[in-house]
């Protein structure tokens, strides 16, 4: 009887070794931990060039090549079938480097988002709203400086801080912030791009 072993395929995976195993690419299960370990332990592709690019393997291939050297194993894949390896030469720390795109970034975020705000409020004509709102109330003119302006900043930097889901560090909760959403949704439609140009070139070679 026939051991199974389960691959679960990531659609995208990082790496900075040109040699790349299954372990790699997959999660690897199965009863007998000496064929779980050879499993995960098999070659599947070794990358020519040393440059930084991105390979798109298939699933089935890969299930070829495990059964092809363990015939006695039933192989069951699961996860994506077609997935990416995005190859990245190994480099020496650049600190200086990464802070100042940390801080570039960081500047475009904060300034950006300033001038919207202004723009914003110029275009609603807050500082109208909060004067007549004063009057009404009140009954005097405001100078530009009462309680519902320092209100409104107030909450408008809670917003921002709740919204994104994040107080220097540390997160309020366990959602996943903005960023990393929209993070990972560039990353899955990269990967299902590089998918679909590479099924396009293996038709066309098909249809040659």
């Amino acid at each position: 009887m026939k051991e199974t072993v389960y691959i679960k395929f990531k659609e995208l995976t990082e790496l900075t070794c040109r040699e790349v195993l299954l372990k790699d690419v997959a999660q690897v299960y199965c009863r007998d931990a000496a064929k779980m370990n050879r499993c995960k332990a098999m070659k599947i592709m070794h990358i020519q060039m040393a440059q930084k690019y991105r390979y798109v393997m298939s699933a089935l291939d890969v299930v070829a090549m495990v059964e092809e050297q363990n015939p006695a194993l039933d192989v069951q894949a699961m996860g994506a079938e077609d997935f990416v390896i995005a190859y990245k030469p190994p480099s020496p720390p650049m600190l200086f480097w990464q802070w100042m795109k940390t801080l570039f970034v960081c500047g475009v975020c904060f300034f950006g988002a300033a001038f919207a705000i202004m723009t914003f409020n110029n275009d609603v004509s807050a500082a109208d709203v909060f004067q007549k709102v004063h009057l009404l109330i009140m009954g005097t003119e405001s100078d530009g400086f009462s309680v519902l302006e320092v209100s409104y900043c107030i909450g408008l930097a809670l917003g921002i801080v709740v919204f994104f889901n994040h107080v220097a560090a540390k997160k309020l909760n366990t959602d996943p912030t903005p960023l990393e959403v929209e993070m990972r949704l560039y990353e899955d439609n990269i990967s299902k791009t590089l998918i679909a140009n590479a099924d396009r070139k293996e038709s066309k070679i098909d249809t040659a």
